[in-house]
């Protein structure tokens, strides 16, 4: 195993005192944004869908991703969305067919002017398939600043992204 693969692999372990805590304002934000990307069909029973691809832990065996731009509270910022799929029998074919059977939970990246300026001002949150806000093994909240300042968590990871921008795929969001 690498050691990229690894510290992915650890990436929701860590301690809440190694990281920045997840506090009600950013729960209460989460579900803000749930609902203005629910409204533009981002998520939920109308969704958009794109196409499924192999996946990668800890983000699913299958997954799809969406860009776009969305409004919360005013403000208007991009917004990454990785529906993340499994299960037993779960294939891309099996997720283009049927993609509410297998989805586990939607991952999320969403820039706010002046959030966080050292994470390049992305929110990330982790939602269940409903847009409940998920929370790690010891029980934070998986929402705001996840992972800044620890070993393993959405920040800790997404700081090998190429490029600058903490995307994996892309240098478009500097």
């Amino acid at each position: 195993m690498t050691k990229t693969m690894m510290a992915v692999s650890g990436a929701l372990i860590f301690s809440a005192s190694q990281a920045v805590m997840a506090g009600q304002e950013e729960v209460s934000y989460a579900g803000k944004l749930w609902s203005a990307m629910e409204k533009n069909n981002l998520v939920g029973a109308n969704a958009i869908v794109s196409v499924p691809y192999t996946g990668v832990h800890p983000h699913g065996a299958i997954l799809d991703t969406l860009d776009a731009t969305t409004t919360v509270e005013g403000e208007s910022g991009v917004v990454l969305i990785k529906r993340n799929y499994g299960g037993e029998g779960v294939s891309k074919q099996a997720v283009a067919n049927s993609p509410a059977k297998w989805l586990k939970a939607v991952t999320v990246m969403y820039k706010r002017e002046g959030y966080d300026p050292e994470t390049k001002d992305w929110f990330w949150v982790k939602y269940s398939p409903g847009g409940e806000v998920l929370k790690n093994p010891k029980g934070m909240p998986l929402a705001g600043k996840v992972g800044k300042g620890a070993n393993a968590g959405c920040i800790a990871c997404h700081k090998a992204a190429p490029g600058g921008d903490l995307v994996f795929n892309n240098d478009r969001y500097k």
